[in-house]
C-alpha cells in the first residue's frame, strides 16, 4: 500500500510488528529434546565383559588396567574359537569391570525360584529336542532378540542401536531383530495390566541429565530361559528400571535394575557403556532366506 494514499499505514504496520514481537517474546519456550542430553545417533554396546563374573575371578569386581589390556588382546586373537568370542573394541573402558552385573556383589545372577527353575529345565529340553516351531528359540523364529528387551544385554555380535530422540519419546531401534522400542516421555502411567507386549511398556522421565526409564507389562512368551545363548529368564511380573547418562559426547553409561519376584529370589543390577558408532546399524533381515526352522525341525525329527 502506498503511503500517500494511506498516511497512517506505516504507523499501523509498525505497531502490529512490535505487538507481534512482544507476543513472541512473551510465549514460554517450547520444550525441546535439545534441552536434555543428546542421545541421538548410532551406538554399540559390544564388550568382552560377560554378564556374569567368571568363577576364577570370584570376589574381584575390577580388572587392573594391565589385565584389561591383556584380555582385550586375547579377545582379538586369531586362534580364538569364533563361537566363544565376544565383540571387541574399547571393550573394558572406562569401568574395567569383570561382570556387567554389579549386584549381587558376587557378579552372578540370583538363584531362580523353584517355579522358574522348572520352567527353565522344560525350556531347555524343548530347545534341544524341538518337535514344533514353537519349541524353538524366539530369535530362531525371528520374533525377538534379547538385545532389544530391557535390560538391553549385549550379545556376541551385532549389539548395535539407533536412537531417535524427540520431545515426546525416545526410540531405541536394535539391529537384532530390527525391533523399535518406544520409550514414552508424554505419559505417566503404564498401560492396563491386561495389555502385554514383547518389549514391555516403557515410560521415561528426566532426573537432571539422566533419562530414567520404567518398564512393566511384559508378556509371558514362555520366558527367555535358555534362549539366545543362555539369556536370563523373565515373565509378566518383570519390572526394569534403566538409567541413561552421558559420560561424554561419545559414551553412554547404561545402568539397570531388574525385579521379578516370580523368577528370581532377589533383585539384581548391572551397568555397561555404549559407545557412539560411526554409521547406523545395517538392516537385519531375519526372515530373508531363513532356513533354520525347517532344517532344525527336520534334523530333530530324524533323530527321534
Amino acid at each position: 500500500m502506498h503511503s500517500s494514499r494511506y498516511p497512517n499505514a506505516a504507523g499501523v504496520l509498525g505497531v502490529l510488528a512490535f505487538s507481534t514481537a512482544l507476543n513472541v517474546v512473551a510465549q514460554p519456550p517450547h520444550p525441546s529434546a535439545k534441552a536434555h542430553p543428546d542421545f541421538e545417533g548410532a551406538w554399540s554396546s559390544a564388550t568382552a565383559i560377560p554378564l556374569e563374573r567368571p568363577a576364577r575371578l570370584k570376589d574381584k569386581p575390577y580388572y587392573t588396567p594391565e589385565e584389561a589390556a591383556q584380555l582385550q588382546e586375547k579377545a582379538r586373537g586369531p586362534d580364538d574359537d569364533p563361537l566363544s568370542r565376544l565383540e571387541t573394541g574399547s571393550v573394558m573402558l572406562p569401568s574395567l569391570r569383570t561382570s556387567i552385573i554389579t549386584d549381587p556383589p558376587n557378579g552372578l545372577l540370583p538363584s531362580l525360584t523353584p517355579l522358574a527353575a522348572a520352567a527353565k529345565r522344560d525350556r531347555l529340553e524343548r530347545l534341544h529336542n524341538p518337535a514344533a516351531a514353537t519349541d524353538m528359540g524366539l530369535q530362531d523364529r525371528c520374533l525377538l532378540f534379547p538385545t532389544s528387551v530391557p535390560p538391553m544385554i549385549p550379545y556376541r555380535y551385532n549389539s548395535n542401536y539407533q536412537i531417535v530422540q524427540t520431545d515426546d519419546a525416545v526410540v531405541v531401534q536394535s539391529e537384532m531383530i530390527h525391533d523399535a522400542r518406544v520409550i514414552r516421555l508424554d505419559r505417566r502411567s503404564h498401560l492396563p495390566s491386561n495389555i502385554r507386549q514383547w518389549l514391555g511398556d516403557s515410560l521415561g522421565h528426566w532426573e537432571g541429565a539422566t533419562l530414567v526409564v520404567d518398564t512393566t507389562n511384559f508378556n509371558d512368551a514362555g520366558g527367555f530361559y535358555g534362549d539366545a545363548g543362555g539369556m536370563y529368564g523373565w515373565d509378566r511380573n518383570m519390572h526394569v528400571v534403566e538409567r541413561f547418562s552421558l559420560i561424554d559426547a561419545n559414551t553412554i553409561l547404561y545402568r539397570f535394575e531388574v525385579e521379578d519376584p516370580t523368577a528370581y529370589t532377589q533383585p539384581w543390577k548391572g551397568e555397561l557403556t555404549m559407545r557412539r558408532a560411526s554409521s547406523p546399524p545395517f538392516e537385519y533381515a531375519c526372515h530373508e532366506g531363513n532356513q533354520d526352522l525347517p532344517n532344525i525341525l527336520k534334523l530333530s525329527a530324524s533323530q527321534r
